[in-house]
């Protein structure tokens, strides 16, 4: 590909209250590009910034400044209907949230993909029996041998979950208070104190 998979081009999201006194409430802040097919783990405690960051990836938030390139196409600007050929956002009810545009259709180009490029699985409830997690797993790697990208966001409460990330994430992002990090590896992530504070007793022990 001659563009990065994905861009996230100093994307801001903000936030606010209030008419004539605007007080900022939250304020999610992202800058980072993955060239290449792969599984990228996302973490943050909850209300960090995570679901919203995921949005604005697939263009149903608007940001507030910056662009989201997909293959090198700003999915803000693409007509609503066709978003999701770009990038597809999977909720725990894997369900796809509405679109948010700023122009009528007509007025917004067509995508340049017939199927999502990038897959953002956003807390999905990994079940452990009747090998649901290999089936999940299995499909995380066509995904990826098939040239898309993928985006897991857990909240790990068990060991596993953890397991799950080291076994399938070859990158990191961790999200907290709206402040976005990455990291090129698990042991790279789990040195950083924010994240181990966030895992508790589930971080990995220090080598």
């Amino acid at each position: 590909m001659s563009h990065p998979l994905l861009r996230v081009e100093n994307v801001a999201k903000q936030y606010q209250r209030g008419v004539f006194r605007k007080t900022t409430t939250f304020s999610l802040n992202a800058d980072f590009e993955v060239h290449k097919p792969c599984v990228v783990g996302v973490m943050g405690p909850n209300g960090s910034g995570k679901t919203t960051l995921f949005e604005l990836i697939t263009g149903s938030n608007l940001p507030s400044a910056g662009r989201v390139l997909v293959n090198g196409q700003d999915i803000h600007q693409v007509r609503t209907r066709e978003r999701d050929r770009l990038a597809i956002h999977y909720h725990q009810s894997y369900q796809v949230r509405s679109f948010q545009k700023t122009k009528p259709d007509f007025m917004l180009a067509h995508a340049q993909s017939d199927s999502p490029l990038v897959h953002l699985f956003d807390e999905p409830q990994f079940n452990t029996q009747d090998g649901y997690i290999g089936f999940m797993l299995d499909f995380f790697a066509k995904l990826k041998a098939n040239g898309r990208l993928v985006f897991l966001c857990l909240h790990p409460n068990e060991p596993y979950h953890v397991d799950i990330l080291r076994q399938c994430c070859e990158r990191f992002i961790f999200v907290q208070k709206g402040t976005v990090s990455e990291a090129p590896d698990f042991d790279t992530l789990a040195r950083d104190e924010r994240v181990r504070a966030y895992l508790g007793a589930l971080a990995p022990a220090m080598t």
